[in-house]
């Protein structure tokens, strides 16, 4: 009989789109040439990476389309965003606000920077998981030359105030204009959101915005930044004058027009998509609570993606519960994937002030446009039994099993 497959860590990667694929093909086959080149084959491809860049920023409402960078990754684009900046504005300040639920790809590169002279700061989250935009203003200097606080998180979907904060910045930049000083800005990490959510980078206030292909059903291996005009950054890549020398490498065309078919595509299925994925995570997380005892849901229950729930099972330890999905044909994740094989509790719950045991036997489900109702019925049937005899072999629920009974 045929192991059924059910695969829940779309905010690892999606797979990629048929549609999105058929764009990319003749980029990977007929059209092969360098974008670089002078010559009717490398100008073809050239327009391919045009035509992409444009529709790329119609979709998040930038106002120029040379304003969106092209990079492989949404690592890449956040390092480039961060060190890139804080290189190139070092003379006017070396503070950097940024909070502690952030991706590796800003948490790691914000420390990289501490080793070089940088000041960090690292604004804490409520239970819930959000960010409090007053102590983003508190938290502001006159030597603060950037704000970095991701859209979304990865690991439990909580949508952050963006706009409050990135208004907060408008308004300090007013001031300091006023009196001589040197502009404050804006990085939104928008990995987990473009394609799922509406990102406009005018409402949101941002100056530089990350995004990744194959977050919302495109290929992997490509990224993009959002650089808002009259925002100066270094290269962190060094090599040839790509990008406008700000991204040394030669253009992964095919991968680039996949990056704008996907977006476009989701962006087109908004609505649609989300309701359906919130359809599914409610039956998920209502079957959870209605079989499961000892659990736990994290992060805000209302400001949060759709196809996310984040669950704490009590006197689990999580790996062991992945593994044992993994082995009944079910695929999800106990946190970021680029964290994955670190035996530390999850970074963003311990800021959330989830008890380590707790934090220890978690989960994220990430659901995806080709789930369904019989997916997460065939969950809910697996996963009681797997959680109570996991527990079984812990002493510390065979301790609270004996406080009950007594």
């Amino acid at each position: 009989m045929t192991q059924k497959r059910v695969y829940l860590d779309h905010s690892a990667t999606t797979p990629l789109d048929p549609e999105v694929l058929a764009a990319m093909m003749p980029y990977l086959q007929r059209v092969f040439g360098n974008a670089s080149s002078l010559h009717h084959y490398g100008q073809e491809a050239r327009k391919a990476v045009e035509d992409a860049r444009e529709k790329i920023a119609s979709l998040i409402n930038a106002a120029r389309p040379e304003d969106i960078l092209f990079t492989g990754s949404g690592t890449e684009s956040d390092n480039l965003a961060i060190k890139g900046l804080a290189q190139a504005n070092r003379a006017r300040g070396n503070h950097i606000i940024t909070s502690q639920i952030e991706h590796h790809a800003v948490l790691y590169t914000c420390e990289y920077l501490a080793t070089r002279g940088f000041e960090i700061t690292y604004l804490p989250v409520d239970a819930l998981g959000r960010v409090n935009p007053d102590d983003v203003r508190e938290a502001l200097r006159p030597s603060t030359i950037l704000v970095s606080i991701m859209h979304a998180n990865n690991e439990t979907g909580v949508i952050q105030p963006i706009a409050g904060i990135g208004a907060l910045i408008d308004k300090e930049n007013t001031r300091r204009i006023k009196a001589g000083l040197g502009q404050l800005y804006f990085h939104v990490d928008a990995v987990q959101t473009a394609g799922k959510i509406p990102v406009d980078v005018e409402a949101l206030h941002a100056d530089l915005l990350t995004f990744s292909a194959h977050k919302f059903y495109g290929p992997k291996g490509v990224g993009g930044l959002f650089i808002r005009s009259g925002t100066v950054i270094e290269p962190i890549l060094h090599g040839g004058h790509h990008e406008r020398n700000l991204r040394a490498g030669t253009e992964n065309v095919a991968g680039i027009v996949g990056m704008a078919a996907a977006l476009e595509h989701a962006v087109h299925n908004q609505e649609r998509e989300q309701a359906h994925l919130r359809k599914l995570r409610d039956m998920l997380e209502q079957g959870v609570r209605a079989q499961v005892p000892r659990i736990k849901m994290n992060g805000d229950p209302v400001e949060r993606l759709a196809g996310i729930a984040n669950i704490s099972f009590e006197f689990v330890e999580g790996e062991s519960l992945l593994l044992s999905l993994d082995l009944k044909g079910i695929a999800a994740s106990t946190g970021s994937a680029c964290a994955s094989g670190s035996s530390e509790p999850s970074h963003v719950l311990k800021a959330m002030g989830v008890e380590p045991v707790m934090a220890q036997g978690t989960l994220r489900f990430s659901l995806g446009h080709e789930n369904t109702d019989e997916d997460i019925a065939y969950v809910l049937k697996v996963l009681p039994d797997i959680v109570a005899r996991l527990r079984e072999m812990s002493p510390l629920w065979r301790e609270y099993s004996n406080k009950i009974t007594i």
